[in-house]
């Protein structure tokens, strides 16, 4: 007949579960995480130095003229400045146009439709003429470096982008949780855990106290 395990068997039982379920949600988190904190940890570095990496922007204009038909759902009207899309046939042609995308919402005044269309490391614009029915189009770029800067932080990546760094953000936070406590379980056996982490924490802390102004 078997007896009740002594308590410190199911205390190094309990231990050696979470152990193991730590471990596992760390190692998951990192597998997920890796990439994007590299991809962060480079940009990280370019944006620092911003101003000591030299870019050398690109520009492609594009112009075109709208057929009469389409043009006549562009012309001038008394309606007043508004915000809506441009005519389906009408962005349909211009993209296929001027290789840039007419869908969206686009400014809409007397004498002008102004469709703004940035992106991750550059910018672009669609302009029409709502008298002539001219077209024009503008396209930059500042390179890759200026492209992962903006990824970066997020800007003009649209709302997909935004999700993944939602997803990077929780499997980073679980990550470093998973970690902490990992440390914390293993800090009786490496006396120098808590004051590395210390200094994890202080360095920066000093820094933004007394050097930042």
């Amino acid at each position: 007949m078997h007896g009740t395990p002594p308590p410190a068997t199911k205390k190094r039982s309990r231990k050696s579960f979470w152990l193991k379920q730590l471990h596992t949600w760390h190692w998951m988190s990192s597998a997920i995480s890796l990439i994007g904190l590299m991809l962060f940890a480079v940009t990280g570095f370019t944006l620092n130095h911003a101003a000591d990496i030299e870019a050398a922007p690109t520009t492609v204009d594009a112009k075109a003229q709208l057929p009469a038909p389409l043009a006549a759902q562009v012309k001038p009207d008394d309606r007043p400045d508004s915000k809506k899309p441009i005519p389906p046939a009408v962005a349909q042609w211009i993209t296929g146009q001027v290789k840039l995308d007419a869908s969206g919402t686009a400014e809409w005044s007397a004498d002008e439709i102004y469709l703004a269309r940035p992106r991750p490391g550059g910018d672009a614009w669609i302009s029409i003429d709502r008298a002539s029915g001219e077209v024009t189009s503008e396209t930059s770029s500042r390179g890759w470096i200026a492209y992962l800067n903006d990824l970066h932080k997020g800007r003009n990546a649209g709302p997909v982008w935004k999700w993944f760094l939602d997803i990077f953000v929780l499997a980073c936070i679980i990550f470093s949780l998973t970690g902490l406590v990992l440390l914390w379980m293993h800090s009786k056996h490496r006396r120098s855990t808590w004051p590395l982490v210390g200094l994890g924490l202080l360095i920066p802390a000093l820094i933004a106290i007394f050097l930042i102004h």
